[in-house]
């Protein structure tokens, strides 16, 4: 089994910068296709970006396109979220998540079965 662990989260003002990571223990994270999620308080948890499990394709939710990125290294058996341009909209609990998923990339949140405690992220305006 696979356990994930999210941290590089914390208070930050619009305009910064947050990397975000994703270490998996347990079992190697390679053979999943992987995910950030978030959830702001109120709203329902939301796909931040994909990345297949060869990391050829990502997918973005339209408010963060051209200012996140997702990526990984198979190597240190990690995800990353890198975060540019913050907003205070970006405020939210980050959600690292598993899918097993190998036909299209995973963009629905049933698609994950394998979820980290997430990281929070605050940005002050």
């Amino acid at each position: 089994q696979v356990e994930l662990v999210e941290s590089g989260g914390g208070l930050v003002q619009a305009g910064d910068s947050l990397r975000l990571s994703c270490a998996a223990s347990g079992r190697t994270c390679s053979s999943f296709a992987m995910g950030w999620f978030r959830q702001s308080r109120g709203k329902k948890r939301e796909l931040v970006g994909a990345i297949s499990q060869p990391g050829r394709h990502t997918s973005y939710a339209d408010s963060v396109k051209g200012r996140f990125t997702i990526s990984r290294d198979h190597a240190k058996n990690t995800v990353y979220l890198q975060m540019n341009t913050l907003k205070p909209e970006d405020t939210a609990d980050y959600y690292c998540a598993a899918s097993p998923q190998i036909m299209r990339l995973p963009t629905l949140e049933n698609d994950y079965d394998i979820w980290g405690q997430g990281t929070q992220v605050t940005v002050s305006s």
